[in-house]
Order: C-alpha cells, then sequence, then structure tokens
C-alpha cells in the first residue's frame, strides 16, 4: 500500500514539472514564429549586405573578397563625402523647420475652439499622401515652363522661374518638400506629448502671474524635452533614407546639389554596377544612423522631467 502511494505521489509530481514546464515554454512557441520571420525580413538581408560589402562584383556576381577595399575606396572617394555633406545638411535644415513649425502647430491646435477637429484633419493630410505623388506635384508646381510658380510670376509680370536648374534653389525646393510633407509627423507626436503633461505647474504658474512666454520656456519646454527628443530623433533616422522624392524631383542633379546618400547608393548599385561598393555605402549609412540613435538615446537620458 506504501509502495502505491508513493508512486502515486511521484506520478503526481511527474506530472506537475511537466505541467511547469510546458507553461515556460509556451510563451516561447508563441514567439517562435515572429522571432523566424525578424530573422528572414530582417537580419538576413543585414548579413547578407555586409557579406556583399566586403567582396568585388561584376554584373551583379561576386568574383573576389576584397575585405575592406570598399570602404577604403567609400571614404576617399569625392562624390560620397560631398553625398554626405549635402546629406547632413538637408537632414539638419529639414529636421529643425519640421521641429519649429510642428512645435508651433502644436501649441496652436492645443486650444479648443470651433473646427479645432477639422484643422487638425487638415493639417495631416500631407503625411498621409504617397512621397511619389508628393514629389510629383512639386515638381510640376516647380517647373520652369508650364508650372504653378512660374504661371504666378508671369501673371505678376515677371518671367520664368528657374528652380530646378539652379544648386542652391533645387536644395532649397526639397527641403521645402520635406517639410511640408512630414511637418505633420511632428506636429501629431509633439500635440499628443503636450495634451499628456500634466495640468498642476502651469496652474500655479498663472496663480503666480506667468505669462504665456515664461509659462512655456520654464514649464513646458522642459517638460516636453523628453518627446520632443524622441521625435526629433525618428525623424532624423527617416530622413537619412530619403529616396523617394528627390528621385523623382531632381534625380540628384542639377550637378550633385541634391545627390543624397539613397541617391547615390541606387546610381552605384543599378547604374555603374557597382554592387559591393554600394552595400559598403548603405551599410555605412546603417553606421552613422546607429551611432546618432545611440547618442540620441543617451542625451534621452539627461532629457528627463528631473533636469
Amino acid at each position: 500500500m506504501t509502495d502505491v502511494v508513493k508512486r502515486g505521489t511521484t506520478m503526481r509530481r511527474r506530472e506537475r514539472l511537466q505541467g511547469a514546464g510546458m507553461d515556460l515554454a509556451l510563451p516561447y512557441l508563441l514567439l517562435a514564429p515572429a522571432v523566424l520571420i525578424v530573422l528572414a525580413v530582417l537580419v538576413y538581408p543585414l548579413w547578407d549586405g555586409l557579406r556583399a560589402s566586403l567582396m568585388f562584383y561584376r554584373y551583379g556576381k561576386p568574383l573576389d573578397f576584397v575585405g575592406l577595399d570598399n570602404y577604403i575606396q567609400l571614404w576617399t572617394d569625392p562624390q560620397f563625402l560631398n553625398s554626405l555633406w549635402v546629406t547632413v545638411r538637408f537632414v539638419f535644415f529639414s529636421v529643425a523647420l519640421e521641429t519649429i513649425l510642428g512645435l508651433a502647430l502644436a501649441l496652436f491646435c492645443l486650444r479648443e475652439f470651433y473646427g479645432i477637429r477639422i484643422l487638425r484633419t487638415i493639417l495631416i493630410i500631407p503625411m498621409v499622401i504617397t512621397p511619389v505623388v508628393v514629389a510629383i506635384v512639386f515638381r510640376l508646381i516647380y517647373a520652369s515652363d508650364a508650372g504653378m510658380l512660374t504661371a504666378f510670376s508671369e501673371a505678376m509680370g515677371g518671367g520664368q522661374v528657374q528652380i530646378l536648374g539652379d544648386p542652391l534653389k533645387a536644395f532649397t525646393g526639397l527641403v521645402v518638400l520635406d517639410v511640408w510633407e512630414w511637418t505633420p509627423l511632428m506636429f501629431l507626436i509633439l500635440l499628443a506629448g503636450l495634451q499628456s503633461l500634466p495640468q498642476e505647474p502651469f496652474e500655479a504658474a498663472r496663480v503666480d502671474g506667468a505669462g504665456p512666454w515664461r509659462t512655456f520656456v520654464d514649464h513646458t519646454l522642459p517638460m516636453l524635452r523628453p518627446v520632443l527628443a524622441i521625435a526629433i530623433v525618428l525623424r532624423t533616422i527617416d530622413a537619412f533614407g530619403t529616396f523617394d522624392q528627390v528621385f523623382v524631383l531632381t534625380r540628384g542633379g542639377p550637378g550633385e546639389a541634391t545627390r543624397l546618400l539613397p541617391i547615390l547608393g541606387y546610381e552605384m548599385a543599378f547604374k555603374f554596377q557597382q554592387t559591393g561598393y554600394a552595400a559598403a555605402l548603405f551599410v555605412t549609412i546603417g553606421l552613422i544612423i546607429l551611432a546618432f540613435a545611440l547618442f540620441a538615446v543617451r542625451m534621452l537620458k539627461r532629457a528627463g522631467p528631473d533636469t
């Protein structure tokens, strides 16, 4: 009888252990399909791009392992250095203007008044339009022969307006396009951040007699700093990969005035068939973005409400 009881107890203990093991393994089993998809869609292309950047290709076929020669050639190439400078200037001016305008619109739309919901809806329309369509519309606006700017200038007694044919004006026009399309994203993020701020400091500031500017500088901006930093980081990372608008609007011209790094990489890969060089370029872009993201994360820790 004692042996039967012991065997029963042992079996129940074994069943509990098996059940506990199954409970522990179940989350991993449920996550396994998603992990496999991420490995297939994200990790393998990254690995393949890194491998390709160490090879010499001809007509799309790897011929020889060259190690870091593509990277050495990259950082000594005047075209790459010029494109890097153009990209940095484009990202800086675009993100700076989008942040300022987005914050101004968010502060204005924070108040409740008649028609505010319709206004908020109208403001986000540019963001939901396909970038290629936006580029086509702006190309029609900038066209020197029959564009909207030329038509307006001629109606005022002037002549043709050259935008895409002038390096400085073409770069400025590209920045204007990007600001028009992506300011709504900054507006949405910052508006959500403003709406989530606690109201007690603002009520105390009003009691103390602080004006709107002092309230913004002393309370709104410090508390909004983490959200502001996140918005700038997200938009900067996205701006580094700008391709569609430039390809449709200027294709990197005139000359090299708007040749961003993605455009240069596209030309090297598909126009000049330098696949390994293009892979090294895109890996370098990824490393630049990664370095910026790590720096931004460190700055975010300092941008907390306690600082």
